[in-house]
């Protein structure tokens, strides 16, 4: 029996967790509002509030006269606001971790050179992660700082917090804005490696120039992201 008090997040909490544990697979039918009123004791009020919430967080949907069902894990990336996955799905109760696969100082490449505005070959730090939501490989992150700020990032804690977190709330460092372009590519060998998924698949490119208060840049990342596992949503006003 589920305590009195919230009872709908109480039930909203354990089918979450069972999504994303995997006893509820990817479109796996979630059982009747009654056979879940009658398994956690609460009322039909109480069970609908909780699959509600859990759809506005686009884990499960309603289809018409047949119930609801699971969703593929999704991160919804609002373009205009800056958040790394993991302050995107800390308000779900999802975990969120990185795989690092390297972290190194290499001599800049005239594309890293020129878009954080350092000399062509002078040090710089490089970082590639795996991103993980729920288990699953949803993004590898390739980024590139400046000596001094990647320096510093490689002594953190790189798996279990954002970089925009870390920039922040252990380097001191106030984040201004980005500059962000997407497109699609094709899976090279590295991605497949790296995902999990087949040799020329098509992935979303993020290319992402990140900048400090004052504008200076700090953070030059490619992310490739699995379409499947992203939304995107932007306002575009008028004028």
């Amino acid at each position: 029996m589920v305590s009195n008090r919230y009872k709908y997040v109480a039930v909203r909490d354990s089918l979450r967790d069972e999504i994303v544990r995997g006893v509820f697979s990817e479109d796996d039918k979630l059982p009747s509002e009654s056979a879940l009123e009658a398994r956690f004791g609460v009322s039909r009020v109480t069970v609908r509030l909780a699959l509600d919430e859990l759809r506005k967080s686009g884990l499960i949907e309603s289809r018409q006269g047949k119930g609801y069902f699971v969703r593929r894990l999704q991160v919804v990336q609002d373009l205009g606001r800056l958040q790394g996955v993991g302050e995107i799905m800390a308000p779900l109760g999802i975990d969120v971790r990185s795989e690092v696969i390297e972290q190194c100082e290499l001599p800049a490449s005239a594309e890293v050179q020129r878009n954080l505005g350092v000399e062509r070959g002078a040090p710089v730090v490089r970082i590639s992660r795996v991103r993980i939501v729920g288990g699953a490989a949803l993004s590898y992150d390739v980024s590139h700082f400046p000596i001094e700020i990647g320096q510093k990032l490689m002594r953190l804690d790189l798996g279990r917090n954002d970089i925009f977190a870390l920039l922040e709330g252990e380097l001191g460092i106030e984040i201004g804005y980005a500059d962000i372009t997407l497109n699609v590519v094709t899976a090279d060998d590295v991605l497949v490696r790296r995902l999990g998924i087949a040799k020329g698949d098509p992935l979303v490119r993020i290319v992402r120039l990140t900048h400090d208060r004052n504008g200076k840049p700090i953070d030059f990342e490619h992310l490739y992201a699995r379409p499947d596992s992203f939304q995107f949503r932007v306002r575009g006003p008028r004028w």
